[in-house]
């Protein structure tokens, strides 16, 4: 019998719907369910084109017996992270923090009332195997820690809780950016660029297209000369090495996820819409500051993958565009896309040979199945070097090699649409679609291809006409007739951007650019009253949703920009052609907002930097004003400068972590008469106040959980808890590696604000001297 998951659109938990376990999607009546059984949540979270999601599914969800404890002893909910990023997000900190890693599936155990996880985990096998736990095992132990420990499980839920809100709901008071950040960005780069094979750190390499989009922005930012020549160095390199290599398709075009070794040859296989959008957009930017043929090349061959598979060309009227191609076919991963020498020399003819030369298949096969050990060998299709050069060393002009290329690859593809095809995630993301028509404007001014820019504006209508509410609210999700899900600050921001790069493509009088611009500012508007709050920080969710225990801004760019820098980057979009005050000061908040997380990290906040590079180089003179305001930030300085109010001590010297033994710090502040600083948790009058924090202020590698006194009592309606005195706790590290705020050791803060009856003076981060070694076993 189908469960309650019949009635999604989502493919992934369609996938799930005839699974013996009793899914429910996530909502009120799961909520409800688990409360009134007392019982926990079994949270799982994927999507459609993951492979190990795959694999859990039947080993594991498909089982009765395990199917039977789940049902017994819990309410399971199913979750796809394409559809709701923000439960993904909660969720995947939390695992990071307890584990030490992430990825998909996620599964966690959340207690009923304020669903706080109290235990997370990713791939679970049906039996232990390698070192892992079957899942039996896994519920088996959560039913026994609910059942008996209880109020263990609660403490810890809340722990795991904070260390979240402390991550991910953090709102960190503003500090001047400007140059200095964008050089420490530039510079952080270079320092990770990889001069043997391109990209940014070893395998698996990930393109990372928001690094190579800084760094095409930040180029003009330096002056001629060597600094711009390295940068111009890791783009051309990183970019024709990705070209290249087996993560690009040689044959249908578009990229797979990423590449498992170092080279760029064998590709993890699925295909996401976001990563070809962000490359496809990469390279028509760089194919027009370098003048260069081959990117020109491949983004038309992935702008035309994607009008070729990833959206439906039967449906009537305008359509949006598809989400990802799955990795495996019949349960084997790349089996579509792998190729061996007596496939090319039945198929190919007189060609077989040459092309067998030119793809690296007459080398031998470079791709045994992980998981299919018994399957022959195979050989992903890759390049040895830019189709240019290996012309040249062919002795044969660049467009003969070219030409010769492309007859062979029709006959591939031609071959390849016969066999078995990866499933298709055919819903349609505001968000992801947002990216895609950004490229398609772009890559068809750059080609003087209508057909890209129409297609981007059709996308535009759809959005427009079908993926909002009878209020007007942006929806995120679309498939199969039905839109739904309120949409989140990226969708916005990304929409936006989408609807700006079609303006910039059409004449300045056309009624249809007119008419989108009001649109836009529509929409601008409409992300500021939801996801702003009264100091222009924006949140990546509305304040009024129910079903979050943290409200979440991050501004950490990962496979897809942060929604913050994608708002940013709208706005000045927008600006560009409205030249609104108000719409200057709306983006100067949101950078101010952001100006902390680009002060502690930037390369993981590169995308506002770009926006950052954008504004400092914008005609508007709102913008430019906005940049000067966010240089100038100035904060309360301490009444008495020369010394501080608090100090702080630790009673450890060093302190030692490891997987099976965490470290505990104990830490005293002490507080001078007359000033008094904010409790961890300073109640509800203390809103625009920084708590107490203790946390990570460099480095990586451990995960920080503190036990904080309660405070006391303060204020004329006693609002406030407070600290004054000596305030005395501890301090407990577990071995995360990882998890921090950027490379190298771990550095230990403690974060507090001082304040007086009268003022509170700005917030301090005191770096403890006391060094941590983190030890392996």
């Amino acid at each position: 019998m189908p469960n309650r998951l019949q009635h999604e659109t989502s493919p992934y938990l369609l996938q799930h719907a005839n699974n013996p376990v009793d899914w429910y999607p996530w909502g009120e009546e799961a909520f409800a369910a688990a409360r009134e059984r007392q019982v926990p949540i079994l949270l799982s979270v994927g999507y459609a084109t993951c492979y190990w999601c795959h694999v859990m599914e039947r080993e594991t969800f498909e089982n009765e017996e395990i199917a039977n404890q789940i049902n017994e002893s819990f309410v399971a909910i199913k979750v796809d992270r394409e559809e709701r990023p923000d439960i993904d997000e909660i969720y995947m900190v939390a695992t990071q923090i307890m584990t030490g890693r992430g990825g998909w599936p996620m599964n966690c155990f959340l207690e009923p009332d304020e669903l706080r996880p109290f235990w997370c985990g990713t791939y679970f096998p049906e039996k232990p195997r390698d070192g892992m736990p079957g899942f039996g095992q896994v519920l088996g132990g959560m039913k026994n820690a609910w059942d008996g420990k209880r109020s263990d499980v609660l403490a810890q839920a809340e722990q795991v809780a904070e260390a979240v809100r402390e991550q991910l709901g953090q709102n960190r008071v503003p500090v001047p950016v400007a140059d200095p950040q964008i050089q420490q960005a530039i510079e952080q780069l270079m320092r990770m660029f990889d001069r043997t094979h391109g990209g940014f750190g070893g395998a698996p390499k990930f393109p990372q297209p928001v690094y190579m989009s800084f760094l095409l922005a930040a180029r003009e930012h330096v002056d001629e000369g060597p600094s711009r020549d390295g940068i111009d160095q890791a783009i051309r390199f990183t970019l024709d090495r990705i070209a290249i290599g087996g993560m690009h398709d040689q044959v249908g075009g578009g990229f797979h996820r990423y590449s498992v070794d170092a080279t760029w040859t064998v590709p993890h296989f699925e295909k996401m819409l976001y990563d070809n959008a962000q490359l496809a957009l990469v390279y028509a930017r760089a194919a027009k500051v370098y003048d260069d043929d081959y990117y020109r090349r491949v983004v038309r061959t992935t702008l035309d993958y994607v009008l070729r598979e990833m959206t439906n060309p039967d449906a009537p009227g305008a359509t949006g565009f598809f989400s990802a191609q799955d990795a495996e076919v019949d349960h084997k991963e790349g089996l579509n896309y792998l190729w061996t020498l007596d496939e090319f020399n039945a198929l190919l003819g007189d060609e077989a040979a040459w092309a067998a030369e030119v793809y690296g298949v007459a080398q031998g096969p470079n791709f045994t199945d992980p998981h299919h050990p018994d399957e022959p060998a195979r050989s992903v299709l890759r390049l040895k070097d830019r189709p240019d050069k290996v012309a040249a060393s062919q002795r044969t002009e660049t467009e003969v090699f070219l030409a010769r290329i492309d007859a062979i690859n029709a006959k591939l593809l031609a071959a390849r649409s016969q066999r078995k095809q990866p499933i298709t995630d055919d819903k349609v993301l505001a968000a992801w679609n947002g990216l895609m028509i950004d490229a398609l404007v772009k890559g068809g001014v750059l080609l003087g291809e209508p057909r890209y820019i129409e297609a981007a504006s059709a996308a535009v209508q759809f959005i427009r006409s079908t993926m909002h509410d009878d209020e007007g609210t942006l929806l995120r999700a679309y498939r199969e007739g039905k839109a739904h899900t309120p949409a989140f600050l990226e969708d916005y921001g990304a929409v936006l951007c989408a609807m700006m790069a079609v303006v910039q493509a059409l004449p300045d009088d056309a009624a249809e650019a007119n008419a989108l611009i009001a649109a836009a500012t529509t929409l601008a508007d409409r992300a500021h009253a939801d996801f702003a709050d009264a100091s222009g920080v924006f949140y990546d969710t509305r304040e009024d949703q129910q079903d979050l225990f943290v409200r979440a801004r991050a501004a950490y760019d990962g496979a897809m920009p942060s929604g913050s820098a994608l708002m940013l980057n709208g706005l000045i979009n927008l600006q560009t052609s409205v030249r609104s005050p108000d719409l200057a000061e709306t983006a100067g908040g949101l950078l101010m907002g952001v100006s902390a997380d680009i002060s502690n990290s930037p390369v993981s906040a590169v995308h506002s930097i770009e926006a950052l590079l954008r504004m400092i180089a914008a005609e508007d003179a709102g913008l430019r004003a906005q940049v000067d305001r966010a240089g100038a930030v100035q904060v309360a300085e301490p009444v008495n400068p020369t010394k501080s109010p608090v100090q702080i001590f630790a009673s450890e010297e060093a302190v030692a972590v490891s997987p099976e033994s965490p470290g505990v710090i104990h830490v005293e502040i002490r507080i001078e008469p007359g000033y008094h600083i904010m409790a961890a948790d300073p109640g509800p009058g203390g809103e625009d106040l920084i708590p107490l924090r203790a946390g990570l202020v460099s480095g990586q590698g451990v995960a920080v959980f503190a036990d904080y006194p309660e405070g006391e009592v303060y204020g004329i309606n006693d609002e406030l808890r407070i600290h004054s005195g000596i305030v005395s706790f501890a301090i407990a590290l577990e071995h995360a590696p990882g998890i921090g705020v950027g490379p190298g050791e771990p550095v230990l803060g403690i974060t507090y604000q001082v304040c007086t009856d009268t003022e509170c003076l700005k917030p301090s981060t005191v770096s403890l001297d006391v060094p941590i070694t983190i030890k392996d076993n």
